[in-house]
């Protein structure tokens, strides 16, 4: 397996898309450190699944990043995948959710980055992937918060790869389109409100009205995205924002 030896971190992986992520990463070989909310009994369900660990932490604090970069040790693999999302007109826009998505969606980031690089630059191997969005690259109407933080890392992202280009170590983010996680079902009624629609309408009209494919992205699919940027053959891939959003931003 290509990841032996390797200990993995992800951010956000008790369910969605992280949790696909650790699945694919721990099929590889690697020691995977789980990070996330959900029932205690779920949680230890998964820890015996994929043989982990699970380090609870506040992520949108920097003290809680820092209790949990100390717990987990050293890694080779850092994804960082944890966000929340706000949807609401600008003028309606609580402070309080904005403060609460940069800091979760973006500043995690950089604390989680910044404490792992130093173990990679001396190993001269190491992985730093970023679970950006579509909105990385575009923009949505009521959600300026989520869209400032994923454009944010995406420049967070290429700011790395320049600095590590020559330390054996890259970093991407990759892009999804609407993927159906928790995060993208719990939007849709503060959508339904925003818009006055119904929540087929949502999902038809809203989500899936700019992924040409009309189908959502697989969660499974982007974490073999993910074990592909931990492979030889990914060495030369670093600063690229990868899309996965059925051709939404090829428009």
């Amino acid at each position: 397996m290509i990841l032996s030896g390797k200990r993995a971190l992800v951010t956000g992986s008790t369910s969605g898309i992280g949790l696909a992520v650790a699945r694919s990463l721990k099929g590889e070989g690697a020691e995977v450190m789980l990070s996330g909310f959900g029932a205690p009994e779920d949680i230890a369900a998964l820890c015996e699944e994929l043989d982990a660990r699970h380090l609870p932490g506040d992520l949108s604090r920097r003290e809680g990043v820092e209790a949990l970069m100390a717990a987990v040790g050293p890694v080779d693999i850092l994804v960082n995948n944890a966000g929340i999302q706000h949807v609401a007109p600008i003028e309606e826009f609580p402070p309080e959710k904005w403060d609460q998505i940069i800091a979760l969606n973006l500043t995690a980031a950089f604390e989680t980055s910044r404490l792992a690089v130093p173990h990679m630059k001396q190993a001269g191997w190491g992985r730093i992937i970023n679970i950006a969005s579509a909105h990385s690259l575009t923009a949505s109407p009521f959600k300026a918060a989520y869209v400032a933080a994923k454009h944010g890392l995406a420049g967070l992202t290429k700011t790395l790869a320049l600095e590590l280009a020559t330390h054996g170590v890259t970093a991407n983010c990759i892009s999804p389109g609407y993927v159906w996680t928790p995060l993208v079902e719990n939007q849709i009624p503060d959508t339904m409100k925003a818009r006055g629609m119904t929540r087929d309408e949502v999902i038809s009209e809203v989500l899936l009205l700019r992924q040409p494919t009309k189908q959502f992205v697989q969660p499974e699919d982007i974490g073999a995205m993910v074990v592909f940027l931990c492979r030889s053959e990914a060495a030369n891939v670093t600063g690229s924002n990868i899309s996965m959003d059925g051709g939404w931003t090829a428009e």
